[in-house]
């Protein structure tokens, strides 16, 4: 009974914080529909705040780097993938493995910032690229960046009263970002915030950078006509 409240209390919390980010269920079926008249684009939550992080060979990552990319941001502790604050088997899986089979899809790239458990900044890159290797098919360090540097540079974002960076000990180590993966648009615009826990969030992950990647088709067809 108490860890069925526990778990309620965590998706309580979660469902808050993306809530303030945008109706998923209705973008899905938005996003699904083949009929040119339901297309709807992503919301805009803005710009995404200035960051700087670095590789483990020492390049930096700031707002500049992934011009006309799409870049999906996440944590990744060195625990993985026994503890981890997202699914990082259904991030494999389910988003890295589609992209990197296609050369269509060359542009989407993911970020994940080392953190330790309680969500600091980590040095220990090797460790986890070591295991991504290891785990990860095809595994490709330009299309999925480890990087070190403070999370709560891209985090620190708010949308109806409701900041990404929430402490509370329902979430893994405590704080809220570690679960969740933001969605970058070309412009470096955030247009989507989502759980990565589950592959059903995942999914919806992946839902939603097809949309994104719809409106850019939607953008070329009208700069055509």
């Amino acid at each position: 009974m108490a860890e069925s409240k526990s778990k309620a209390g965590t998706w309580r919390s979660v469902f808050v914080l993306l809530l303030a980010f945008g109706p998923a269920i209705i973008l899905i079926l938005i996003a699904t529909s083949h009929c040119k008249h339901k297309f709807k684009r992503l919301d805009d939550f803005g710009v995404i705040p200035k960051y700087e992080f670095t590789t483990s060979s020492g390049k930096k990552i700031t707002n500049n780097t992934f011009k006309n990319d799409i870049v999906i941001f996440t944590t990744i502790q060195p625990t993985c993938p026994d503890s981890c604050g997202i699914s990082i088997w259904h991030l494999d899986q389910l988003i890295f493995q589609i992209t990197r089979s296609k050369k269509r899809l060359k542009h989407i790239k993911i970020v994940s910032i080392v953190t330790d458990y309680y969500g600091n900044p980590s040095n220990n890159l090797k460790d986890v690229e070591f295991s991504l290797k290891d785990r990860v098919d095809g595994y490709n360090p330009d299309m999925w960046l480890v990087v070190k540097g403070d999370p709560k540079q891209i985090y620190n974002i708010e949308n109806n009263g409701v900041n990404l960076i929430h402490k509370s000990n329902e979430f893994f180590g405590g704080i809220s970002y570690q679960e969740l993966m933001l969605l970058a648009d070309k412009k470096n615009h955030i247009r989507m915030i989502v759980s990565g826990k589950t592959e059903d969030s995942m999914r919806t992950m992946r839902d939603y950078m097809s949309l994104l990647e719809r409106e850019y088709k939607q953008n070329e067809i009208k700069d055509k006509e």
